[in-house]
């Protein structure tokens, strides 16, 4: 498989993992996964001011997730996905030893059912 994520260091994915790691940024990226949009149009489902929404977007734009830009009076913003790609080839690599993980145990407790289950039918095979 050819790996097209950027090469992040360790301070670029805590930048993103800690962006990541609240609710209200969560659901700003969500939103800005459908695109472009003003932070007027972000701030609009939350309770929370727009100056509190602008320092939601400048972690997220510190942490290379989004990109902000003027527009006369509007101010906008975008996602940029490369970080967010880094960050999922990073959890892909242990989504795959987590599953093999998950594989192995899998296989042992059907080896331990089955063997169970001989025993079973032999005590049972035995009363009679």
């Amino acid at each position: 498989m050819l790996n097209v994520a950027p090469a992040c260091t360790a301070h670029e994915f805590d930048l993103v993992f800690s962006a990541l790691a609240d609710g209200t940024r969560r659901d700003i990226v969500e939103r800005l996964s459908t695109g472009e949009a003003t932070v007027t149009e972000l701030a609009a489902p939350f309770t929370i001011s727009l100056p509190a929404i602008s320092r939601h977007l400048k972690v997220l734009e510190t942490a290379g997730l989004i990109t902000r830009s003027q527009h006369g009076r509007w101010r906008s913003a975008r996602l940029s996905p490369a970080s967010l790609a880094g960050a999922a080839a990073w959890l892909e690599r242990y989504e795959r030893l987590w599953t093999e993980s998950f594989d192995r145990l899998d296989e042992h407790l059907a080896r331990l059912t089955s063997e169970n289950s001989a025993v079973q039918d032999r005590d049972q095979r035995q009363q009679r």
